[in-house]
């Protein structure tokens, strides 16, 4: 097992999931786990002691809702990342929510509410 928990970077664009591991990389965190689908994400979950996540809400045709939905079910924190105009389920509905662009104090602040 990893000496740390890693951050878990749901999010289908490849560009914006370089974007944000440069992120981590300026903010002097570990290298995140990245996935581009929920698959990708909840096998990730199911094999990595994870820390928190981002997930974006809109992957390809599909929503990020099983992805936090486990993570819930783990009492693993994490935020939701947006381009907007997105509704989250009553269930999620006290989670953070980051949106595009990003700024480097906006992914911060939402790692730092994770404890990580």
């Amino acid at each position: 097992m990893a000496e740390a928990s890693r951050i878990l970077l749901v999010e289908d664009d490849v560009l914006i999931g370089m974007m944000l591991a440069d992120m981590f990389d300026a903010l002097g965190l570990p290298e995140p786990a990245q996935a581009t689908t929920n698959d990708e994400a909840l096998a990730i979950i199911a094999a990595e002691s994870i820390g928190g996540a981002l997930i974006d809400i809109n992957l390809g045709d599909e929503k990020g809702w099983p992805v936090a939905d486990a993570l819930a079910a783990r009492d693993i924190p994490f935020a939701f990342t947006s381009g907007g105009g997105d509704m989250i389920p009553p269930a999620h509905a006290h989670r953070r929510l980051v949106t595009k662009p990003f700024r480097l104090t906006d992914i911060e602040a939402a790692i730092a509410e994770f404890g990580a």
